[in-house]
């Protein structure tokens, strides 16, 4: 039995070994007015899985109409988006339409069948693996969550922050003046496959704010998990937005939503939890009142209902969900 972390790997075609780039940081230009006074409107989506799913296009194409039709300051995927293959040109051409500026973070199936992040960095025109920009007040940074760890022996994909990108991420925090928002593709607060060394990369946003004598690094977003959870840590909001595509079950699992012929072409996808529609979340940050409002998406499943499929909900501890909650958070 393979775990969920894994089958994609299996499914994609010549499969390879991973290879890293260097790592290197830019900090994207920006006109935005240099204060904490300010109020942003941005939207983020996750493992939209384009080299699986049958649908992700569609799933894509109604994220973006919807946003250029709400019109927020720019859009944010967390990863796990698509190889750097001729053929997911299609997708980039659709995430283009988006009338404003957009942002990629790098999950680890981004680089799956032997790429290299050098090469889906060119592909989907990003500076480098991490970077920050400013916007409407507010400062952004997001991480590389998939280098391999130089001390340590983890199994399966790279999954650690080193040393040189926590060296940049410390300067630049030390830095900017402005509240600021983290978005990294694996959770900082999952010990169940999330970032290797998430306390310690934790604990330096906890000693920036020390440092800086107020609340500067608020908010951490994460993707990967496939869940829909959000805990307060020290003071920090840490927020996994969900998958918009699906849950991966195991090997033991067989969903019958599609006939025979579809899961002949699909067959990893034979052992998932497909969402009827896309997720996706908006989220407005107000400096002046201090608040983070979460304007989340729900769906359900194609086939059976959650409850009916027999499944552990609590597999990975946070339940299964086919939503993104709507919040509303202080800092």
């Amino acid at each position: 039995m393979i775990d969920r972390k894994k089958f994609i790997q299996l499914g994609a075609a010549g499969l390879g070994a991973l290879l890293a780039t260097s790592s290197r940081a830019a900090v994207l230009a920006t006109s935005a007015p240099q204060t904490q006074q300010g109020t942003v409107r941005f939207a983020v989506i996750s493992d939209l899985h384009f080299d699986l799913m049958h649908d992700a296009g569609v799933r894509a194409e109604q994220f973006i109409a919807q946003m250029n039709k709400e019109k927020p300051n720019f859009i944010l995927q967390l990863g796990d988006f698509c190889m750097p293959k001729p053929e997911n040109q299609k997708l980039l051409d659709i995430w283009k339409k988006f009338n404003g500026s957009s942002y990629h973070t790098l999950g680890n199936h981004d680089t799956d069948g032997g790429f290299t992040k050098a090469q889906t960095i060119d592909f989907w025109g990003m500076q480098a693996p991490y970077y920050s920009f400013d916007r409407e007040g507010f400062h952004f940074v997001v991480l590389d969550g998939n280098e391999k760890s130089r001390s340590t022996n983890i199994p399966g994909y790279p999954r650690t922050i080193e040393k040189e990108q926590l060296d940049w991420l410390r300067k630049d925090l030390e830095t900017t003046k402005l509240p600021t928002v983290i978005s990294c593709h694996q959770g900082l607060d999952n010990t169940e496959g999330g970032l290797s060394n998430g306390m310690q990369v934790r604990f330096l946003f906890e000693q920036i704010n020390k440092e800086a004598g107020f609340k500067k690094v608020i908010l951490v977003l994460s993707g990967h998990h496939h869940l829909n959870y959000h805990n307060e840590i020290n003071g920090i909001h840490y927020v996994q937005i969900n998958s918009s595509s699906y849950y991966w079950v195991d090997e033991s699992f067989r969903n019958d939503a599609f006939g025979e012929d579809f899961y002949k072409d699909h067959k990893w996808l034979r052992h998932t939890l497909i969402y009827e529609k896309p997720l996706w979340a908006t989220i407005a940050i107000d400096s002046k009142k201090r608040t983070i409002q979460i304007e989340g998406t729900e769906t359900k499943l194609l086939g059976k209902d959650l409850k009916e499929t027999g499944i552990d909900l609590h597999k990975d501890i946070y339940p299964i969900s086919t939503a993104i909650d709507s919040r509303r958070l202080k800092y």
